[in-house]
């Protein structure tokens, strides 16, 4: 027998009640943690959660997700609560959205990606971002489509062109047809777009400048750290996902070093697959960094969970084994002697980018890092190459440099691909 639960509450606006499944699980994450994370999602979206409906089973419903008999009863609960919206916690088969919009026809039913996707629409603005969430978003329409739908709206399948039916091509069809040849156009569009940000990419990488990007759960504060680093004047606000472009700042470590660091789309438990794969050439500067600051809210009762959530991400980018430094953030929020514990953990720094306190340390610590990236060279630079001194200056760390009666002579800590271009001026000290 199935056991199930009804939480009410009386908020006005957009109305929305939160499905979700309680079953056995071993990833550190309970079912009143999924839906406290649900709710927040609604809220981002902007509507208000007026009810929640549980059930415990051991699996879903095949048809429906949740039994014939439970959608009925979730019917009656929206109507008593002039709800407009019924939103899952996990993924829906096509024909189990079909079904419970046949089961529930006075309400709007989606799952956790649309949701997810709906917000990345709200809060895209570039139009990398823009094209990377429109693709995510007509993948996740495609086997969803239904002749009863009607045409899509002429400006997401790029103004209504191709229209015209051919002899006897139905709705759906045509729907069908429209839909994958904007999807094909928007992966051309994004692949000139990544090769523009692969240009950019190897500018950099020649330009041997450690390069750092933030990563860590949606709303633990990476915007609010480089803005503190770097006075980036990112946006920072208490949503998830505020931001989904990524953002690069020139940020300068204490030992003279200069480096780069990219604020990259925050992560989250059930990260839609689509979403990652559409974000693949934003989440290149996760792949391409020599440092990966992971950010975690460490006031966050589920902390360690969140972090397992970061890492599985990073696994699927194929980043998982990339040098990595745990920035605790928001540590203001917790009593002193859990602060003193976290800063003790290895390959971590105990930090408060609002307050802010921990900061000085944490650069410390990646200028440390950087140090041991590269290898330290002597060389002996003829006057007349000037330029070969300014690329020490640009592109590596210099110790110490010495005019002398044949040239400059330079110590110097340099990346290997910057390294090896000063070979025909190295000297044995």
């Amino acid at each position: 027998m199935a056991r199930e639960a009804f939480e009410v509450t009386q908020d006005a606006g957009d109305r929305a009640l939160l499905v979700g499944i309680d079953r056995a699980r071993s990833d550190g994450w309970t079912l009143e943690d999924d839906l406290a994370e649900l709710t927040r999602l609604v809220d981002t979206a902007g509507a208000k959660v007026v009810g929640t409906v549980t059930q415990r089973l051991e699996r879903p419903n095949p048809r429906t997700f949740i039994g014939a008999g439970k959608a009925a009863e979730i019917e009656v609960l929206a109507r008593e609560q002039a709800a407009t919206l019924v939103v899952f916690d996990d993924d829906l088969t096509p024909s189990q959205q079909a079904n419970l919009e046949g089961l529930l026809p006075q309400v709007r039913v989606i799952d956790r990606t649309q949701l997810i996707l709906d917000i990345f629409a709200l809060h895209a603005v570039s139009h990398e971002g823009k094209l990377q969430v429109e693709l995510a978003r007509l993948e996740y329409l495609l086997p969803r489509l239904r002749g009863m739908w009607g045409h899509l709206e002429a400006e997401r399948l790029g103004g209504g062109r191709g229209a015209r039916f051919g002899a006897g091509e139905s709705q759906l069809e045509s729907d069908r047809r429209l839909t994958r040849r904007r999807i094909s156009e928007l992966k051309r569009e994004l692949k000139q777009v990544a090769r523009s940000r692969e240009t950019q990419r190897a500018s950099r990488a020649r330009s041997g400048v450690f390069r750092i990007a933030l990563v860590g759960y949606t709303n633990a504060g990476k915007s609010t750290l480089l803005n503190a680093l770097t006075d980036a004047g990112v946006l920072v606000q208490d949503q998830l996902f505020a931001t989904l472009d990524a953002t690069t700042r020139r940020l300068s470590l204490p030992d003279g070093r200069d480096a780069t660091l990219t604020d990259t789309v925050g992560f989250i438990n059930k990260l839609p697959h689509g979403l990652v794969e559409a974000f693949k050439s934003t989440l290149d500067e996760v792949r391409e960094a020599d440092l990966l600051l992971h950010v975690v809210d460490s006031s966050h009762p589920n902390a360690g969970a969140q972090i397992a959530a970061v890492n599985e991400v990073l696994q699927e980018l194929g980043t998982s084994g990339k040098p990595q430094l745990i920035a605790y953030n928001k540590t203001d929020l917790l009593p002193k002697h859990e602060t003193e514990r976290l800063a003790e953990l290895p390959g971590a720094v105990a930090i408060s980018a609002g307050a802010p306190r921990g900061l000085d340390a944490l650069l410390e610590r990646i200028a440390l890092i950087a140090a041991q990236s590269g290898t330290a060279i002597t060389v002996l630079i003829p006057y007349e190459r000037g330029e070969m001194v300014r690329l020490a200056h640009d592109s590596a760390h210099v110790l110490s440099e010495e005019h002398t009666a044949e040239g400059t002579l330079i110590t110097l800590v340099s990346p290997p691909e910057v390294a090896g271009r000063f070979g025909d001026f190295l000297v044995d000290r």
